[in-house]
């Protein structure tokens, strides 16, 4: 399972930070204000009522209704001397049950709350009378959910801005740095990362940029090492091929034979780690028609012995570094003919995203232990130890290495039926 990214962690420790505050923020709210102010407006609302009933009873009986009227305009409320029957209110609303209580407070007995005709009333007992008072039922309720919406919303906002204002600051330099770690194959074509931002970003591109310039001199050092002596070894090799030469006739020959195939083992033991040495050199990338340019590899090879099975498109064109290609389908089919013996079989295929060949063999297959040594600079088998099968322990390992220098993959399983199975994948250029 891939691990989370620093960017959502961080959101996500952003957001739960930003929800506790939003919790402990309505909490508050609600205790030292929302609170508070229900119950004044729960007492406020009740002393109108009270105060209402009690003018109202203390008007001569010609001048009620136009106090009425008056309360109706300013106020909003509704009196009714006379007693109608209504629908108990529920008690879902908090603010009636704070009215209720300051109402009873106020008239020391208690006071119904009833509801009809859309409007809450009060039944006030006044004076001989008992009076309902209507009045709207939405008039002075408080809304926390609402509150506590508006809270969370900002909330949330909030850490989305900071995710992406301040926490890709962060992310941006280090996936910057993720990035040309993956792309940095040796060479010296990377361009430096910009050494910017905050003194951590700043060390750590620094000693990025630092390292890629090491290793690409070692690289190049090594290239340049291995390069000079493969060719200063060429010399006394020619010379030891003309010392053979000026051998009296009388030699033995089976020891000049000897001391040539010594030679030319010596030899193509020098070309191998030269090429080996320059794994990773420059070679520019072109655009590759794939078929003609491995049935040219197998007949430049003279390699009868390879069957080739095409399973792509027969214009099928890659972007690829051409002789990186040749040299990597080279090694893999010398290697399957000098282990393996047998015929070698060549197939290619597209598969999404990518294309695949693969080099076939029917030889002893390899250990499953094994598969990731073989990879490794000189590096045999015990059992090709045991013959002499012509390679120089280099040849996988410059496939390998050229591999990672391209980025490309390249793994071995077992055949079905026996043998092994050399499988190379290309990126596909569509």
């Amino acid at each position: 399972m891939r691990p989370a990214s620093l960017l959502l962690r961080t959101s996500l420790t952003l957001g739960v930070s930003a929800l506790a505050i939003a919790l402990v923020s309505i909490a508050a709210l609600d205790r030292f204000v929302t609170t508070p102010l229900a119950e004044q407006s729960a007492d406020d609302e009740a002393a109108l009522l009270v105060l209402s009933a009690q003018t109202w009873v203390e008007l001569p009986p010609q001048a009620r209704p136009y106090f009425e009227l008056e309360l109706f305009e300013s106020h909003g409320l509704v009196i009714s001397p006379e007693v109608r029957a209504l629908t108990e209110l529920g008690s879902d609303v908090p603010w009636m049950d704070l009215l209720g209580a300051q109402l009873e407070a106020r008239l020391g007995q208690p006071v119904q709350l009833l509801e009809g005709d859309d409007l809450v009333w009060a039944e006030v007992p006044m004076g001989g009378f008992l009076l309902q008072i209507g009045f709207s039922p939405d008039r002075r309720d408080t809304e926390p959910l609402s509150v506590a919406l508006v809270i969370f919303g900002a909330g949330a906002a909030i850490v989305l801005a900071a995710s992406l204002l301040i926490v890709q600051r962060i992310t941006r330099p280090l996936d910057a740095v993720a990035s040309s770690a993956r792309r940095f194959r040796g060479g010296a074509k990377l361009e430096p990362l910009p050494e910017t931002g905050p003194s951590e970003l700043v060390t750590l591109a620094r000693s990025f940029n630092t390292m890629v310039q090491e290793i690409s001199e070692l690289i190049s050092n090594r290239t340049t090492l291995l390069a000079g002596i493969s060719h200063d070894l060429r010399t006394p090799l020619a010379r030891m091929r003309l010392a053979l030469e000026l051998l009296p006739e009388n030699t033995d020959p089976n020891l000049v034979a000897r001391f040539e195939r010594n030679l030319q083992e010596m030899d193509a033991l020098l070309s191998v780690s030269l090429q080996f040495a320059r794994g990773l050199s420059g070679e520019d990338v072109a655009d590759v028609a794939l078929r003609p340019f491995i049935e040219k590899l197998l007949c430049d090879q003279d390699s009868g012995r390879v069957g080739l099975e095409w399973c792509a498109p027969s214009d099928l064109r890659l972007r690829v570094d051409e002789g990186a290609l040749g040299r990597v389908l080279t090694n893999l089919l010398s290697n399957a003919a000098q282990y393996a013996g047998g015929q070698v079989e060549l197939r290619v295929q597209q598969v999404p995203g990518r294309v695949q060949i693969e080099v076939l063999d029917r030889g002893p297959g390899i250990p499953e232990a094994e598969r990731v040594r073989i990879f490794q600079p000189f590096y045999r088998l015990e059992r090709s130890r045991n013959q002499r099968t012509g390679g120089s322990g280099l040849g996988l390992a410059i496939v390998k290495q050229l591999c990672e220098a391209q980025g490309w993959e390249i793994c071995v399983e077992d055949r079905e039926g026996g043998g092994a199975v050399f499988r190379l994948l290309l990126p596909d250029a569509a």
